[in-house]
């Protein structure tokens, strides 16, 4: 029988309510030291939520929170970081404007033995040092605004690991991580447990779940289902213990066949991006792109859609070749772009569930110079409808859904374009398994439809799932395109990593 005193973190009956509805109902938790504790559940579940109040970030109603025996009063952030308990957001919270250093060390600046005086020179060299023991290499001297999301996910790791915590909280660390970003944290996960680090770690990939996992929490709806060892549950359990229905078969099947020709791309090249990359993608057809963090995938569908332009090589769109200046032009032309940063690119916080969906189609909802407002309720309601977006209606602002109804609104917004090729770039990050699904049906469903689509991501089980065709890139240069028979997680890897 386990004893209070094998626990580092105890949480007991924690309820919280916004605006009259429970995000949380008597939850519990259990923490030991130098254990992985996966929290599962849907968006919604209550997730956040729950490690928003553990690092201080929101103050619950009721319920009780003790680490290493002392019960913690209504705390903040920082008292949260004193009393030994750090976070990995899923949302980067980083300051653009600081660099990469100062943003490790914010809120613990290293000062000289002047009082006031910042240490720039140590705080430089702490980073560098953290940094490279993950195998990132990374300028920490960059302003945080200047690196990728990938890249920015990787600082925001070191900082968390800076701390020295006892609880360190994960939500979603990997979202924006390639495969060999992901070995290294899952090293540095193994040495943190090693050093007696409790870890309560959350993420929609079963595989990581699988891999990492001490123990698994589960909530619904803002309840608390259960804890499980985690060798005692497997995915089809555990999938329908989160959603509480049957999901049998995530990927659906394929019932579409390659038409037309619609894309065809020739030697297209960028500098320090990537260099002669060819193929093609028909009418029906996905072909997935997949790859390591610096690989050239998102560049290469930055440049098909006009983000940035290729210094040579071919893009023909239905065998007439275009010279694609501009996003504009892109989605005249017929091709939609999904990207991978969601909140960056993807739509507009402010503004409601029906002005992001019309973003991209506004001529079609204008009479002259003024907007249609009846057409584009129209559209914004049919798309809720086709999407099955959970709203409480179009003006709703986008900011306050999941982020699996995010995606969906801004997969809806290029849909309304009338695309006849839509590039996905990692169309399932951080998004929840049932989400998952629907997202997967839907990209089907399009494919059926004829569409032809480009899906680019870093979990290998989607791009297999998912592809007709793999397109393989390595540090910019094409290494493979393989048919779905041949392709495998082990074939992938292999024309992935460098030589």
């Amino acid at each position: 029988m386990t004893s209070n005193q094998d626990y580092i973190l105890q949480v007991r009956n924690l309820t919280k309510t916004f605006a009259g509805i429970k995000a949380l109902n008597d939850v519990q938790l259990d923490l030991r030291k130098g254990e992985v504790h996966a929290l599962m559940g849907e968006n919604g579940a209550g997730k956040s939520t729950f490690m928003k109040i553990l690092s201080g970030l929101e103050t619950p109603d009721s319920g009780e929170i003790s680490l290493s025996g002392t019960l913690l009063a209504n705390k903040t952030v920082r008292e949260a970081q004193r009393s030994g308990i750090s976070m990995i957001h899923q949302e980067i919270l980083a300051v653009p404007e600081l660099t990469v250093a100062q943003n490790i060390f914010l809120g613990r600046e290293l000062t000289h033995w002047l009082p006031g005086w910042l240490d720039n020179r140590s705080i430089n060299q702490q980073a560098e040092k953290l940094l490279n023991h993950m195998g990132a290499t990374i300028n920490v001297r960059a302003k945080m605004k200047n690196l990728s999301v990938a890249e920015q996910q990787m600082v925001e790791i070191a900082k968390a690991i800076s701390n020295n915590a006892q609880v360190l909280i994960m939500d979603e660390p990997t979202s924006a991580l390639s495969y060999k970003e992901v070995d290294v944290l899952f090293k540095l996960i193994d040495e943190l447990k090693q050093k007696g680090v409790a870890i309560i770690y959350i993420s929609h990939k079963m595989e990581e779940i699988r891999q990492l996992a001490d123990t698994i929490t589960v909530l619904r709806d803002g309840n608390y289902i259960g804890t499980y060892p985690a060798n005692e549950l497997d995915t089809h359990s555990l999938i329908n213990l989160m959603v509480g229905r049957e999901i049998n078969n995530l990927f659906p099947e394929a019932s579409s066949q390659a038409g037309r020709e619609v894309l065809r791309i020739e030697n297209l090249t960028r500098q320090d991006a990537f260099s002669n990359i060819s193929f093609t993608v028909h009418e029906g057809e996905i072909l997935g792109i997949g790859g390591l963090m610096g690989a050239g995938r998102t560049e290469l569908a930055r440049a098909i859609f006009g983000l940035d332009r290729p210094e040579s090589g071919e893009i023909y769109v239905k065998g007439q070749r275009i010279d694609i200046t501009s996003p504009q032009q892109a989605i005249r032309t017929g091709i939609g772009y999904v990207s991978d940063d969601r909140k960056g690119w993807g739509f507009i916080p402010e503004l409601s569930i029906k002005h992001n969906l019309t973003l991209a189609s506004l001529p079609a909802h204008a009479n002259g110079t003024f907007i249609d407002a009846k057409r584009e309720t129209e559209s914004a309601h049919k798309m809720i409808r086709e999407l099955r977006i959970k709203t409480a209606g179009p003006d709703q602002k986008i900011a306050q859904l999941s982020g699996g109804n995010q995606q969906k609104v801004v997969i809806g917004k290029v849909l309304l374009a009338s695309p006849s090729l839509i590039i996905l770039d990692e169309p399932t990050r951080g998004i929840d398994v049932g989400a998952k699904f629907e997202i997967y049906k839907l990209i089907r469903q399009l494919a059926a439809d004829g569409v032809a689509i480009i899906v680019i991501s870093s979990e290998l089980p989607e791009l297999i799932g998912l592809s007709d065709r793999i397109l393989v890139l390595e540090k910019g240069k094409q290494t493979a395109l393989l048919d779905k028979a041949e392709a495998s997680q082990e074939m992938i890897l292999r024309y992935a990593m460098p030589n």
